[in-house]
């Protein structure tokens, strides 16, 4: 009798341990949804520390102290960054000027596809009345304000959060420790150095990768003869970081500029084509002897994890998809129980 009275408690005990993870799961995804601003705020600034980390330890070997040196590595980066942003500012304006005849273009593309479609003449075709619905309007309005209040957030704050990150890295190391029991602290102290290591590694080479393929792709861009080679290999590039579907996602600012010079398709074979081959190289040939084997991500984890991420914070989702998911293996690989999901999320 004891043992028939044990046996539906053990198994209700589990019932409800499962159901109180999945709530918690569900909390926290629902948290990331909502307070995606201040969530990625937190991933960026983190991510950047980690990236601007070994500058600062340069730094302190050369007896500047790390105060100082977090600052003025913090000060160099924004002072790159405003210089590339005013450089691009006149290339960007004298592009959102010039865009109602590129809009032209892309409805006039889309009336002969349709044409083509519905088996008429695309010249004879009565061309496609785009009307703007209030709601729609509406709501895209609401969605700018929303990524407008975010890149506020990561404008002000990043900063100040990766130069206190930087600067007090003992104390946040020595105070994440203390939050463990005594006898966990080893295996969370290696868990965090392999961490920051996969995304030095990660950041360093990607970071590599994307300034190539902004060049070659500016070049190849330039040589064709088309408007905004810079602007235009800019954002192919930044696309390219994304993985497998990047090398598709990096044709379209190409396809938009090209309009306004080619009509055969030859001209637009060759820009996928050639788009494509820098993203194979870049991404298979130069990324692995940069980043190493340290990620060591499948491709189906990297699909999902692009799937999920991209599904909850739109770009910015596609751009972290990788970095949390190397996070989320290496915190397996150092956990027992979830060694299993570790060796699944491995290549």
């Amino acid at each position: 009798m004891p043992v028939t009275e044990t046996q539906p408690t053990y198994v209700r005990i589990s019932g409800s341990t499962f159901s109180l993870r999945v709530l918690a799961a569900a909390i926290i995804l629902l948290f990331f949804y909502y307070a995606q601003g201040v969530v990625i705020t937190l991933l960026l600034s983190i991510l950047l520390a980690y990236f601007l980390d070994p500058a600062v330890e340069f730094l302190e070997k050369m007896r500047v102290p790390r105060t100082i040196g977090a600052m003025a590595i913090v000060l160099v980066l924004i002072a790159v960054l405003v210089a590339v942003g005013y450089a691009l500012t006149e290339r960007t304006a004298d592009f959102a000027a010039n865009w109602p005849k590129y809009s032209n273009m892309l409805r006039q593309a889309a009336n002969a596809v349709e044409g083509k479609i519905s088996g008429l003449d695309p010249e004879t075709a009565q061309p496609t009345q785009l009307r703007a619905d209030p709601g729609v309007l509406r709501m895209l309005l609401l969605r700018g304000v929303g990524s407008l209040y975010a890149l506020l957030l990561e404008i002000t704050f990043v900063p100040f959060l990766v130069f206190f990150m930087l600067a007090g890295k003992r104390e946040v190391w020595h105070g994440t420790l203390q939050l463990f029991p005594v006898g966990k602290r080893t295996q969370v102290k290696e868990t965090l150095e392999d961490l920051r290591e996969v995304l030095r590694d990660y950041l360093a080479g990607m970071t590599i990768v994307t300034l190539m393929v902004i060049g070659i792709s500016s070049l190849f861009f330039w040589l064709m003869g088309m408007d905004y080679p810079i602007l235009t290999g800019m954002a192919s590039g930044l696309l390219n970081m994304v993985p497998y579907i990047g090398a598709v996602l990096a044709w379209l600012p190409a396809f938009v500029i090209a309009l306004a010079k080619w009509k055969t398709i030859g001209s637009f074979v060759l820009i996928a084509g050639v788009l494509s081959l820098i993203h194979v190289l870049a991404l298979n040939l130069i990324a692995p002897q940069l980043v190493g084997r340290r990620v060591r991500l499948n491709a189906v984890a990297i699909t999902i994890s692009l799937l999920f991420w991209g599904w909850v914070w739109g770009g910015m989702g596609l751009l972290l998809a990788i970095p949390i998911t190397a996070t989320l293996r290496v915190i397996c690989d150092h956990t027992d129980s979830w060694r299993p999901i570790g060796r699944w999320l491995s290549a």
